[in-house]
């Protein structure tokens, strides 16, 4: 568990996410969080890799996610993240963000951690940019790339 001021970060045991997974009315999100579970029962040894990670309020109230797409060979970790609407613009989403980029960078192997904007996301492009992530030029399939190296 990471904690902050404000926040708890903690990546999601196995039934936490096959809740999860059973209360999203969303197919595109049940099935990328299907994925994700996939991905951790592959690589157990990883699980903070490939699982989801819940964003919550110091008194327990779930007000997001986040997660990675694995960590590649290269030490290279992606990140992505939302929180709900109704906790927007109270700057929880770059809370989260540099909180879990500090304890990415502290692992054994990571050598970078890159991310993914949709192009009008100005918003999340602002938290990137926040957390210092720098933007690559080049685009991905959802969008604009960004890296943060340390």
């Amino acid at each position: 568990m990471i904690e902050t001021s404000r926040l708890r970060l903690y990546a999601a045991s196995r039934d936490a996410m096959e809740a999860w997974i059973d209360r999203q009315t969303v197919e595109e999100l049940k099935t990328a969080y299907t994925e994700m579970l996939d991905g951790c029962l592959e690589h157990p040894e990883q699980w903070e890799w490939y699982g989801v990670w819940m964003i919550e309020l110091k008194d327990g109230t779930h007000i997001g996610e986040l997660s990675f797409k694995g960590i590649d060979s290269n030490g290279v970790a992606e990140i992505g993240y939302g929180v709900m609407t109704e906790y927007e613009s109270r700057g929880y989403a770059t809370e989260a963000v540099s909180a879990i980029v500090h304890w990415a960078v502290q692992q054994p192997g990571v050598t970078r951690i890159e991310a993914e904007t949709e192009y009008g996301n100005a918003a999340s492009q602002r938290v990137l940019a926040k957390c210092g992530f720098i933007a690559t030029g080049r685009a991905g399939a959802e969008g604009p790339r960004f890296v943060w190296d340390h």
